[in-house]
């Protein structure tokens, strides 16, 4: 449940503001870690890439070989060893270009790389994600537009309670909880920010930060790798305008935290069964710029689920 407090935007705000960069960015910086060409912290090169660029992280936040945890007989100190990969996506090799500058077909690139890399590493591990922490208000810590790729081998917290739900109301209703909620906020439209042909983007009902956004299919997609050319090029579509929208709303490089291009591991479950209750979607955990801080991005990741 979540508590839904109308009076607390009317609060008086004494603490720190942060106020987003507005400096303009060169397309082309010698010092980037990122950029074409360049020596990235790890001492290798950058290929002059044209489109989107991958890489294994050279800060990985997890490991394919990391060790196994420590295990003790006290039952208040649990660990468990986890598993994993993490890679980075340029999303082009423009280093001024952040996801809402880019054109359709740019971006259009980058959802295909999404979906290679997903599905690719969706075959050795339980749960892969994609998202992005745009700005360094939001804890990025390289300027050059970028997301990253996780895969590891344990479903979080938060997406497995999701999960039970969305197959409870399966089970109590026969049809799909975010199909019938997309049907709704259609017919409701006051949360309805953008919509496309075949895209609906809104302010969930039960959004739990300022200017939280959900992109959803209108038809019902269990994963990425379903959609149609034309279901693809309309996402790309509906990710500029939505992007768009918040550069627009704040006239600035707008810092927000985007995840939710993910992908669970059929290979342990009937997919014609979990097909039922799941649906794909993008999700922007956001919160006004003058009030943002790390602990915002900490606190937004979709992965803060005491892993």
């Amino acid at each position: 449940m979540d508590l839904g407090i109308t009076t607390q935007a009317k609060r008086p705000w004494s603490g720190q503001d942060e106020n987003p960069s507005t400096a303009e960015l060169p397309s082309f910086d010698k010092g980037c870690f990122l950029c074409p060409g360049n020596a990235r912290i790890s001492g290798e090169t950058n290929p002059d890439y044209e489109g989107t660029y991958v890489f294994s992280n050279d800060f990985a936040a997890m490991m394919p070989d990391s060790p196994d945890a420590p295990q003790s007989d006290n039952p208040l100190f649990k660990t468990q060893g986890v598993r994993g990969l993490s890679r980075v996506i340029c999303f082009s090799p423009d280093h001024s270009k952040t996801l809402p500058e880019l054109s359709v077909t740019k971006i259009r690139g980058v959802i295909d790389t999404w979906n290679e890399q997903i599905e690719e590493l969706g075959k050795d591990y339980l749960w892969v994600q994609a998202f992005e922490n745009k700005g360094e208000t939001m804890g990025c810590s390289q300027p050059h537009p970028h997301g990253q790729i996780w895969a590891n081998s344990f479903l979080p917290n938060e997406i497995e309670r999701k999960e039970i739900h969305l197959k409870d109301y399966f089970e109590q209703y026969g049809s799909n909880l975010l199909v019938d909620y997309v049907e709704s906020e259609q017919k409701d439209g006051s949360r309805t920010v953008v919509e496309t042909e075949h895209w609906l983007a809104v302010v969930p009902y039960w959004a739990a930060w300022p200017f939280e956004t959900m992109l959803l299919p209108k038809a019902h997609i269990r994963r990425m790798s379903e959609l149609s050319d034309l279901q693809r090029d309309d996402l790309a579509l509906a990710i500029k305008k939505l992007t768009s929208r918040y550069d627009n709303l704040f006239q600035c490089s707008f810092p927000y935290s985007m995840a939710g291009i993910l992908r669970r591991s059929l290979k342990r479950v009937r997919i014609s069964t979990i097909g039922n209750y799941m649906l794909f979607s993008i999700h922007h955990f956001c919160a006004a710029p003058r009030l943002e801080s790390l602990w915002w991005a900490t606190r937004c990741s979709l992965n803060h689920n005491e892993i």
